[in-house]
């Protein structure tokens, strides 16, 4: 079984994959536009992305632009969980993160490890974890 998160964006998924691709180290994979598709969106919304996928090391996420015609609440239905081992890479991915977003949960030591919960500039919750 394998579980992973599936992300939509108002339009500027090309911008937060590029970010999120940056920050990770990773690529963006499968690439699709509405261009060629069958799918009833203006004309100006044909170069958004209908399907993406971020892949690199221990990331592997989708995401695409949803029609403008479906409403979304700024990702709070979502929370991308990263566990590392690090504390220092911890710390500065969550500054990163949250840079621009807004924090919920300081980034600070908890019984487990050190945690931090916060949403980024792209409306997706992120819960950043260094275990003990």
């Amino acid at each position: 079984m394998k579980i992973q998160a599936y992300l939509a964006f108002n339009g500027n998924c090309q911008e937060a994959l590029n970010f999120y691709a940056n920050l990770f180290g990773a690529e963006v994979k499968n690439r699709q536009t509405y261009e060629d598709k069958e799918i009833d969106v203006p004309s100006s919304y044909r170069q958004k992305l209908q399907h993406a996928e971020l892949k690199g090391k221990g990331v592997h996420f989708m995401a695409y632009d949803a029609s403008p015609d479906t409403p979304l609440n700024n990702g709070n239905q979502i929370n991308m969980s990263v566990d590392l081992d690090n504390l220092d890479e911890g710390k500065q991915l969550f500054k990163d993160l949250s840079s621009g977003g807004q924090v919920h949960h300081e980034f600070r030591e908890r019984e487990w490890g050190h945690f931090g919960r916060c949403t980024d500039r792209f409306g997706i919750g992120w819960m950043v974890n260094v275990d003990k």
